[in-house]
This record gives structure tokens, C-alpha cells and sequence, in this order.
């Protein structure tokens, strides 16, 4: 394989440019990383399809992936919950070297082809799941043995990698292969690569959850109200739907604890 996202950046002179030089510079490669995950749609609505499908049936989501890209993982699987209102254990993001890797790289973490198995078992993982493994290089040991594993034991598995035809990509079921190119600053996958899987990881979990009902038309029924600018937002989303004015709305959203159900309640009364 070519492991495009090591290549030399296509500038030179990085420390000899101009703070606005090296600004319009990243700002120009960025441009390129949404036609290059338009490539990959077909790829990942196939992802989705066998997520939704999984998840429908009682499964869950896994992400697993080490360093930027596992921080990925464990940034999307932590929104899930306060943006849908599910569980916290729907989705779940695993990053090679722990908790601790969030904050502090853990050294050779993700050279440890027999880890990824062991943390996902922690989680009682089944053949009702879905691993998808997030790795820009496409060729991370730690995401290659859990995809091989999680295999063995039917495991829907899927990808999401920055080269095309690397080891991990041969390996999942259902891989999603955004091609960046050369990073600006050289081999700093953090940059296009990471946001590629970022904005891959949105339309994944988005997808999903739309498609296990946690959205009617275009609001987000279910989120957990945690802080007043999002009781203030449900409190509007209650009025649009219901016709109520923003006191009786209020006053339902904090009786019933959610968009959804002060929504179907007032619905009732009706």
C-alpha cells in the first residue's frame, strides 16, 4: 500500500512563512477533505446500514482506535448520549492505553495487537455489536487485532482510514477509506486526516441515530436537558410542535423531562 498520509507536504519553508501565509495555507488543504469524504459515502452508507440495523436489534456501537483517532471515537460517543438521550453505554468509545490516553499519549500503546480484544470484552461485547475501527494510516496493530477478533466471534466491523488498501481496511467488513493526501505540516495526521474522521464520525452516529428514531423532522426530541440554554431551546421545540405558549411549554418540559414525551402528553390532552 501507499501510505499517502506519510508523504511529504506539498509546502516547504513552513518556518519561513507568514502567520497569514501559514493560515490561508492549511485553510487551502482543508478545503479538499469534503470532496474527499464525498468519495467515500458510498462506502459509509453501507456502515450505517448494517449499524442501524444492529443497533435496532439490540446492539451497540464500539470505536476503537489510538491516539487522535481514538480521541475521535471517544468525542463521538460521548456526544451521543446529551444529543439523543440514550444510553451511555450505546455507544462506546475506546482508546488503545486507556482513559489516560485522552489527555497524555501512552507510549506504544497502539502496538499492542491483542489489547483492543481485551478492552472490548470488558464491555461484554456480542455478535449483536458493530466495531468500527478509526485509524488514519490504516495499518495501527491495536485496531487491526480487534477488527481480526471481533470477526471471529461475527462481529459486524467496519473503518475508518485515510489510505486505501492497508491491513486494516482488508480486515473490516465494511471499510470507509477517505484519501486526504499530504498533510500541511508533514505526517501530522491530526490535521486533514483527523478532521475527515471527524466529519465521518458525525454523519455515522447522525445517520443512526435518525435512523433509530431519536429525530422527528429535524429536532433533537430526546436531548438531555442538562443546562438552561438546552431547556430553553426544548422549550421552543415544545411550542413549535404544540402551538402552547412558552410558559405552558415550560411548564410541560419540566414535568415530563424531555421534548419528546411533553410533545405526546399535550398531544393527548388535545
Amino acid at each position: 500500500m501507499e501510505i499517502i498520509t506519510e508523504k511529504e507536504s506539498y509546502y516547504h519553508n513552513l518556518d519561513k512563512m507568514s502567520v497569514s501565509e501559514i493560515l490561508h495555507n492549511i485553510n487551502q488543504e482543508d478545503k479538499s477533505v469534503p470532496l474527499a469524504v464525498e468519495k467515500a459515502i458510498p462506502q459509509l452508507e453501507k456502515l450505517v446500514a448494517v449499524t442501524a440495523k444492529r443497533m435496532q436489534n439490540g446492539g451497540r456501537l464500539f470505536y476503537i482506535g489510538a491516539g487522535t483517532s481514538g480521541r475521535l471515537g471517544v468525542v463521538d460517543a460521548s456526544e451521543c448520549p446529551p444529543t439523543y438521550g440514550v444510553p451511555f453505554d450505546w455507544v462506546v468509545g475506546i482508546i488503545a492505553g486507556g482513559d489516560g490516553a485522552i489527555r497524555k499519549a501512552v507510549e506504544f500503546a497502539e502496538d499492542d495487537t491483542e489489547q483492543a480484544w481485551k478492552d472490548l470484552l470488558e464491555y461484554d461485547i456480542t455478535e449483536k455489536d458493530v466495531v468500527v475501527g478509526i485509524a488514519a494510516s490504516g495499518t495501527t496493530p491495536y485496531v487491526i487485532g480487534g477488527l481480526r477478533t471481533a470477526n471471529e466471534h461475527g462481529i459486524a466491523t467496519g473503518c475508518i482510514v485515510c489510505n486505501e488498501g492497508g491491513p486494516v481496511a482488508a480486515v473490516a467488513q465494511y471499510p470507509v477509506e477517505v484519501v486526504t493526501g499530504p498533510e500541511f505540516v508533514t505526517g501530522s495526521t491530526r490535521m486533514k486526516a483527523g478532521t475527515a474522521q471527524k466529519l465521518i464520525l458525525n454523519m455515522l452516529s447522525t445517520s443512526v441515530m435518525i435512523k433509530l428514531g431519536r429525530v422527528q423532522g429535524n429536532k433533537m426530541v430526546d436531548m438531555q436537558l442538562s443546562n438552561h440554554k438546552l431547556i430553553d431551546r426544548g422549550t421552543r421545540m415544545v411550542m413549535d410542535a404544540t402551538g402552547a405558549d412558552e410558559q405552558t411549554a415550560a411548564e410541560l418540559l419540566e414535568q415530563h423531562g424531555s421534548v419528546r414525551k411533553a410533545v405526546d402528553k399535550y398531544m393527548q390532552k388535545k
